[in-house]
């Protein structure tokens, strides 16, 4: 949730073929220093629009979101299409970078999104702060309940943000999601080892992401009541495998509350 040019000291004026081309006997046409200017003034040109001295930083940015849980669930959005359907024509987010999942959901005309971030969105961009004001999107605190009415989306989707709950509240927010969901949760969670910024992690997070393994995640499942949905889950397997699809995070497909 990281953001040098050669040596000038030779000079072609020293010696050599360097010096005959800029000597006094042999002068240069008059159109090679223009030329030169125009070239120069061209790198410029591209190099600022290019990114400039930020492109550095916007593609280090870029692949930390790229490799997040909510980055992978970008990458997941087709297969999760093909193997859910219809049902995707109410979904809420839930995690870290919750703005760019539901803008990305709300392109399809067919689907209805809403998203809850976290966190705070003190560096939210303009289209974030628009999907605030349109409430679409709202800031809220996870382990406490949800502002939403039972069954008020048919699937939820959660991405990273199980990763920084501690089993204390992990117990109010899994039945809170099944809760508000009407077909199921699909919830992605980090693999036991995977890396993140701790420093960046405690900074906006509170803690370290804790990354568990399936065999946990199912039992902690079944401690909430929470059942595994085997039919999603084997849809999914298969449009995944249709189209190529390896995750980098966990994905578990959950029943809601009947």
């Amino acid at each position: 949730m990281s953001r040098r040019p050669g040596n000038p000291s030779r000079r072609y004026g020293d010696s050599g073929s360097g010096g005959a081309l800029f000597s006094s006997k042999s002068r240069s046409p008059p159109f090679l220093p223009i030329a030169l200017i125009v070239l120069g003034g061209l790198a410029v040109f591209t190099y600022i629009h290019s990114g400039g001295f930020g492109a550095k930083k916007s593609a280090s940015i870029r692949l930390e979101d790229d490799s997040s849980c909510t980055g992978e669930l970008h990458r997941a959005m087709p297969v999760l299409r093909k193997a859910y359907g219809d049902i995707m024509h109410r979904v809420m987010h839930v995690g870290p970078d919750t703005c760019s999942v539901v803008s990305t959901l709300l392109k399809d005309e067919e689907t209805e999104a809403w998203g809850v971030e976290p966190y705070d969105l003190e560096d939210a961009d303009v289209n974030c702060r628009a999907l605030v004001r349109k409430g679409f999107v709202r800031v809220a605190d996870i382990k406490f309940p949800l502002p939403y009415r039972p069954k008020s989306f048919s699937l939820v989707i959660v991405s990273e943000a199980l990763d920084y709950l501690s089993p204390k509240y992990l117990n109010k927010t899994i039945p809170d999601l099944a809760r508000v969901s009407t077909e199921g949760i699909v919830a992605f969670t980090g693999f036991p080892g995977q890396r993140t910024n701790k420093a960046a992690d405690v900074s906006k997070f509170g803690r370290a992401a804790k990354m568990r393994s399936a065999s946990w995640w199912k039992r902690y499942f079944g401690v909430t009541n929470v059942e595994i949905n085997e039919a999603a889950t084997k849809k999914f397997e298969q449009a995944a495998a249709k189209m190529s699809y390896t995750p980098s995070c966990q994905i578990f497909h959950l029943k809601a509350y009947s």
